[in-house]
């Protein structure tokens, strides 16, 4: 990998999980509070939208800033929104705020990637992504529940923390009554957030600059909406992989978020577990996940990256005989494998997509462009599984139709991609990357 690549993993690793772990607490706080629990959703809500409204401007800021500089601010805003729910601010704010800095990080890192890494090599860099994506999903998901557990909240620190800011000489007896809250205790645990994101925000001193410099984007917001659209239209036009990359991953994104409400009521529902155990179950589909991305990233190169759409067709069979399942031991070898299929098929894909945007647009453009789509596919398919619950359908059902459909649309989308490219010389070469620098976005670099 390219110097710098691993400070670039390691900063997006700490940042996603202080990001997963303040979730967690942000759902305590709610509690505390003394919100009805329909509360909850909004959290994740208010987070999604950040990065479908935002990407007009997501994209431009990425290519317009120096990436690792912009990383270290979006990090300082992720900072601020654990520091304001520490002071007070709603919950559902504080995490809004999150989803900003969120939305602007993420077409500053994969925007990085793309121009630091060849293209021979953006498949192994997206499979250490992904397996870093996930593994700080499973680690900050724990940190939160450690940090949100009676036995840190009633531990010797969280206890010390309390009784400094509410004795009469304490820090508390200096501040307005509406900013006590620092004294909650949840004070400590936002607390190590805080840290956490400061350090991600000085690891990010140690990334790169890459060099790439691109043209002035418009400032006004109807010129960004306009450059917007035809940047979106211009991806999904393109027969080169852009068109087929970006429906996968964007129904693979769209599905998984699903996907882990599904899992929690299938486990529950159809194989009697509770909700701890079910939610081990998560943790079994992101190894499968690791696995898959790690396979990909070691053995399929990029020019391989569209015949592993048959992988799509394999995950939604799998979701189909699932559906079927009452034993522990068959779901947990299934859940494995379709982890894995969707590991598999969505690490090549992705390179294939940060490619081929990188070559028709730019490096933080391609990403908004993805993320925007990914995220809107979220919004409706939990959406629509919100009105199935609502409307009391069985998870068997939900599960077998979700995954007939997932099929049928990814052999539809790998047999009209094999017609439009039959008989066509494979493009995609190491060349491209430096013409894209040089030609498709009037790059210059610097010593």
């Amino acid at each position: 990998m390219p110097k710098g690549f691993h400070w670039i993993i390691a900063a997006q690793f700490i940042s996603a999980l202080a990001d997963h772990a303040l979730l967690i607490v942000t759902i305590a706080a709610l509690t505390l509070q003394g919100m009805p629990g329909w509360w909850a959703p909004l959290l994740k809500l208010g987070f999604t939208l950040s990065y479908v409204v935002l990407a007009p401007v997501a994209g431009p800021l990425a290519d317009g800033i120096v990436k690792g500089r912009l990383m270290g601010w979006m990090n300082a805003i992720k900072g601020l929104a654990a520091l304001g729910l520490l002071f007070g601010l709603h919950p559902v704010l504080a995490f809004t705020l999150a989803g900003l800095g969120a939305a602007g990080y993420a077409p500053a890192k994969y925007g990085l990637v793309t121009e630091l890494v060849p293209p021979r090599q953006l498949v192994r860099a997206n499979g250490w992504i992904e397996v870093s994506v996930v593994c700080a999903a499973l680690l900050g998901t724990g940190l939160g529940g450690l940090l949100v557990s009676a036995h840190w909240l009633g531990s010797a620190p969280a206890l010390a923390w309390q009784e400094a800011l509410t004795v009469p000489h304490g820090a508390a007896a200096w501040l307005p009554a509406e900013l006590a809250s620092i004294a909650s205790p949840l004070g400590l645990s936002l607390a190590v957030l805080v840290c956490l994101y400061l350090v991600a925000g000085l690891l990010n001193l140690w990334i790169p600059d890459s060099g790439a410099r691109y043209p002035r984007a418009p400032i006004h917001p109807v010129a960004l909406c306009r450059d917007f659209c035809r940047a979106n239209l211009r991806l999904w036009g393109d027969r080169e992989g852009g068109r087929l990359s970006l429906s996968v991953t964007t129904l693979f994104w769209g599905v998984g978020a699903a996907l882990q409400f599904i899992v929690l009521r299938w486990s529950q529902e159809g194989l009697g577990l509770d909700l701890s155990q079910a939610a081990y179950l998560q943790a079994v589909v992101a190894i499968g996940v690791i696995a898959g991305a790690v396979v990909a990233g070691r053995w399929v190169p990029l020019r391989q990256a569209r015949r592993m759409v048959w992988t799509g067709i394999v995950l939604g069979l799998l979701m189909v005989l699932m559906a079927q399942v009452q034993v522990l031991p068959v779901a947990v070898v299934l859940l494995v494998c379709a982890g894995a299929m969707g590991g598999l098929m969505v690490v090549p894909l992705n390179a294939l997509l940060q490619h081929r945007g990188h070559v028709l647009l730019s490096a933080g453009r391609s990403v908004a462009v993805q993320g925007f789509n990914e995220n809107a596919s979220v919004l409706v398919l939990v959406g629509l599984y919100t009105l199935v619950t609502a409307a009391q359908w069985p998870v068997q059902r939900v599960m077998g139709i979700l995954g007939g459909a997932i099929a049928v649309f990814i052999a539809v989308l790998w047999w009209r991609d094999g017609l439009a490219t039959r008989g066509k010389p494979d493009s995609l070469d190491d060349t491209s990357h430096a013409a894209s620098h040089a030609t498709s976005h009037g790059t210059s670099r610097e010593d």
